[in-house]
């Protein structure tokens, strides 16, 4: 893209790329939250793994989310890239699910608000297998 007043391209910064995984021993019980942050070019810049004491899965994966959020911010990321294997996390942030449970619509919100912050983003779906990183982080934070 170039800048129509002096001909020079634009320079945008990349998205960053977050991955993302909650789990829970117990559903509800001991849960952990992973997260893996690259660059565009695949380079890791942060993991996470955090202990969130006792939790449903689904609110592992959005504290997750939350965690993701608070790093990309810190880095000063501007768009972002989400990949989950959480469809129920996906469907409910693009706002395709209703958020029902109670537990979830306060963190539902703080996500809302959360990205906010952010230029653009897009958050996806994705198989476990191609999440494995972040899943080993969330499983780690609750050995």
């Amino acid at each position: 893209m170039t800048d129509l007043k002096n001909g020079h391209p634009i320079q945008r910064d990349p998205p960053l790329v977050l991955y993302i995984d909650g789990a829970s021993k117990g559903n509800p019980g001991m849960a952990g939250a992973g997260v893996l942050m690259t660059n565009g070019a695949g380079r890791k810049l942060v993991e996470v793994s955090r202990y969130l004491g006792h939790k449903t899965n689904n609110e592992a994966e959005y504290w997750a989310l939350l965690l993701g959020l608070r790093e990309a911010r810190r880095l000063g990321g501007k768009s972002l890239h989400i990949f989950t294997d959480s469809e129920l996390i996906e469907r409910q942030v693009k706002g395709l699910y209703r958020v029902k449970s109670l537990n979830l619509k306060g963190l539902h919100e703080m996500v809302t608000q959360n990205l906010k912050e952010f230029s653009s983003f897009d958050i996806r779906s994705i198989p476990r297998e191609q999440n494995q990183e972040a899943d080993r982080l969330a499983n780690q934070a609750i050995q």
